[in-house]
């Protein structure tokens, strides 16, 4: 393994550095005694510390000798200085140890350090040992961890005093008067940036906003179930970190922790970040555990910012590794509407596709998964519809590059809705005089507003000269179409309501009398079916015709009816004049259908099945700029 100790370290120390809490090596251990070697308390042990560049000696305080006497300190240890001081000794410095943790205790020579000199500071002798020794002695006895500003206050009399004095008893600070011994550890961490941090150090406290949340995720692996959330944290000096949580801590910060609070964070355990999941530039990351403090904080002084933004130009996505996380800002120029989608694991969301562009003369799609459809996704709907068009800046977005490159939010990623930021005052200046009127290049390539992940745009006669759904897989793909007949003596099923687990059963049920509807599948009766579409409709385009089969969601889609109502209509009214009215005036309408097309078993014979996933109104703006997009592309080749 390899092990970095901190840089110029000896240098920072010798030159009055006392903060640092550096990570050195003993290179070498040395037992050094007075006079009265007889007694143990007067034992000194010299070492000789290495940043791996330079070395230098330093003395170890009494109260830390068990240390080497139990190996914990040895010849190659690894260590962290936590309390120390550099006092000068006849015309040389020497350091003195008085805190410190051991984080290896034997490791291989890292470099090949030479002795720290220059002109006033040459290296110590041994001859100067008994002299150093001295200055060690008139530490006070009492000095521990806690008590800091004592061995400030040592370092100071030894400056002014090179020779060995008396020193009175050590008095704790006011304080802790009447109070007893101050616990070792139990003092207050000190708050620390977010760049200092590493998992060498012993007690610290940092202070920072939370700039986004993570989703509470469950999950299932070889030791159980578990649950998990993260959240990322700026601190006033534009570091960031990721912390996670995971478990029984879950339920203890899940709903403490608020996007834009400032938390004063302590006692967490640091761990290589995960890349792959944590795009934040921190090569590690915050473990809390149920020892951890996360305290709420006011946010006084406005010091620490509320974001923190890298904004990159939409044409130079298309050169971005797959996967990259990053920010972009962009004026809306279409919306989609929201469609649902089935996940792998069974479980329903929400995805809305929208268009970006900016100056750079470029466009992206972005999608939008869960709540973002139904939050933010409406409200920039809602506004493109209205004629306006807003900027949208994204915090965290997820690069994808199928077929083109496109953006994609994730768990942590954050919306602003015209912001009050520079970058977008100048790109709504832009738009408004020149890119409201420019066509723009886009990255995404064939990728269709409002279409699964693997769709792209087609003509009707394509499926059949491009033998779609014919591979092991289906094909998706949007169409633009008009509507040109519907079938209407089997335009919908009597259907089962029952629910099978978390679904309705959906399965086609048989009268029995006047009154009652049975299911073979649940082998049940019941008095009220259910009514689902199973509309057969014929579609065309410029380039041909093609029959298609729409179910439940987009035979409402395309009928604006529900099924029930036209079933009473036309069975149990009987109101053929109504019913061939609702017919006729969905006829020759246009919709950007969704199609899903494979090729399936029908008794002996194969035959492609084309089934619409989702018929949505053409919105004629949106299609307009798409084809301005489409004849720039060709004009650009």
């Amino acid at each position: 393994m390899s092990l970095n100790l901190t840089a110029n370290a000896i240098p920072a120390i010798i030159g009055g550095d006392v903060n640092a809490k550096p990570l050195v090596q003993v290179l070498d251990v040395a037992l050094v005694s007075n006079s009265n070697n007889s007694q143990q308390q007067q034992q000194r042990y010299r070492l000789l510390l290495s940043d791996a560049v330079f070395s230098h000696h330093a003395m170890l305080a009494t109260q830390l000798n068990d240390r080497v006497r139990t190996g914990r300190v040895q010849k190659g240890s690894v260590v962290q200085l936590l309390d120390y001081i550099c006092t000068p000794l006849k015309n040389r410095k020497i350091i003195v140890i008085l805190n410190m943790e051991t984080i290896m205790d034997e490791f291989e020579i890292i470099g090949n350090p030479k002795p720290y000199m220059d002109s006033d500071i040459p290296t110590v002798r041994a001859s100067d040992s008994a002299s150093a020794d001295s200055t060690v002695e008139n530490l006070p006895r009492s000095y521990n961890s806690n008590n800091s500003s004592a061995g400030q206050n040592a370092s100071h009399n030894n400056t002014q005093n090179f020779r060995p004095t008396i020193q009175p008893p050590y008095q704790p600070p006011p304080l802790y008067k009447g109070r007893g011994p101050v616990v070792k550890n139990e003092a207050p961490a000190r708050i620390i940036p977010i760049a200092a941090l590493n998992p060498y150090q012993g007690r610290w406290a940092i202070k920072a906003r939370v700039t986004a949340k993570g989703d509470l995720r469950r999950y299932n692996n070889a030791r159980g179930d578990g649950k998990v959330f993260s959240f990322d944290l700026l601190d006033s000096d534009g570091g960031e970190i990721r912390v996670t949580c995971f478990n029984a801590v879950v339920d203890r910060f899940y709903n403490v922790i608020e996007v834009g609070k400032v938390y004063m964070i302590s006692k967490g355990s640091l761990k290589p970040a995960q890349k792959n999941f944590n795009h934040l530039k921190n090569e590690w990351e915050i473990l809390l555990e149920s020892s951890s403090m996360v305290e709420l904080c006011p946010d006084e002084d406005g010091s620490i910012p509320r974001q923190q933004f890298s904004f990159r130009p939409i044409s130079d996505i298309e050169n971005v590794d797959n996967n990259s996380i990053l920010d972009v800002i962009g004026v809306v120029t279409s919306v989609n509407p929201s469609v649902p989608i089935l996940r792998k694991n069974g479980m329903e969301t929400q995805r809305r596709i929208l268009s970006l562009k900016d100056s750079s003369g470029s466009s992206v799609e972005l999608t939008l998964w869960g709540e973002f459809c139904n939050r933010e996704g409406q409200q920039l709907q809602d506004m493109v519809d209205a004629g306006f068009f807003p900027i949208l800046a994204v915090k965290t977005g997820k690069v994808n590059d199928f077929s083109g490159k496109s953006i994609g939010s994730i768990s942590t990623t954050q919306l602003f809705i015209n912001p009050d930021f520079p970058e977008a005052h100048s790109l709504r200046e832009w738009f408004e005089l020149v890119g409201k009127d420019s066509a723009s290049l886009s990255i995404s390539k064939d990728i269709i507003p409002g279409a699964l992940k693997n769709e792209v745009r087609k003509t009707v006669s394509q499926i059949k000269d491009e033998g779609l759904g014919r591979s092991d897989k289906p094909d998706w793909i949007t169409v633009r179409a008009a509507i040109l007949f519907i079938k209407t003596d089997t335009f919908c099923y009597t259907a089962c309501p029952l629910m099978i687990g978390d679904r309705q059963c959906n399965k086609k049920v048989t009268r029995l009398g006047n009154t009652r509807w049975q299911c073979d599948r649940c082998n049940q009766e019941f008095e009220e079916c259910d009514y689902r579409y199973l509309l057969q409709v014929q579609i065309l385009d410029g380039t041909g015709l093609a029959w298609v089969t729409a179910f439940q969601e987009a035979g409402e889609e395309i009928m604006d009816y529900s099924a029930k109502d036209l079933y009473f209509l036309k069975h149990e009214e009987q109101d053929d004049e109504k019913f061939g009215e609702i017919i006729k005036s969905r006829l020759f309408n246009q919709f950007m259908f969704r199609l899903k097309i494979k090729e399936e078993l029908y008794g002996d014979e194969q035959k492609v099945k084309i089934t619409v996933v989702k018929a949505d109104k053409v919105n004629y703006s949106s299609e307009s700029r798409y084809m301005l997009d489409t004849i720039s592309k060709f004009c650009r080749q």
